[in-house]
């Protein structure tokens, strides 16, 4: 991009901590149970199977990269995507991995076929 150094600076710094933001299964979950829309914290809890304290700290750390919002509603949260476009971002990088992990199943069926094959000893 075409920005000036201490701006590139910045966006990569920026860039790096919501990476880290997302850097963890269960806060990919979440983000997964979201791309439908809002959920509540007990919806979101009962979709990423972990515990109350637990979701808690990860959607917080959500929060604070500015990747989801969150609502309160009496007694209950609600929590969406802040941006739609997360979703293309997550589906993107989960189409790489697949095609990373359809490459790593091909090498592997490679490798077990040539171990397969008869070893031929040289002759003397």
């Amino acid at each position: 991009m075409n920005y000036p150094e201490h701006v590139q600076d910045a966006i990569f710094e920026l860039h790096a901590r919501f990476c880290r933001a997302l850097a963890h299964p269960v806060r990919l979950k979440a983000i997964d149970a979201l791309r439908q829309g809002e959920k509540s914290a007990g919806e979101l809890q009962a979709y990423v199977g972990t515990s109350k304290a637990n979701l808690s700290q990860h959607l917080a750390t959500l929060r604070q990269q500015r990747i989801v919002y969150a609502r309160r509603e009496g007694v209950h949260l609600y929590y969406r995507l802040a941006h739609p476009r997360l979703v293309e971002l997550c589906d993107t990088v989960q189409e790489l991995l697949a095609a990373q992990l359809a490459e790593d199943e091909r090498l592997s069926q490679a490798l077990q076929q040539e171990h397969a094959k008869p070893q031929t000893s040289p002759e003397h």
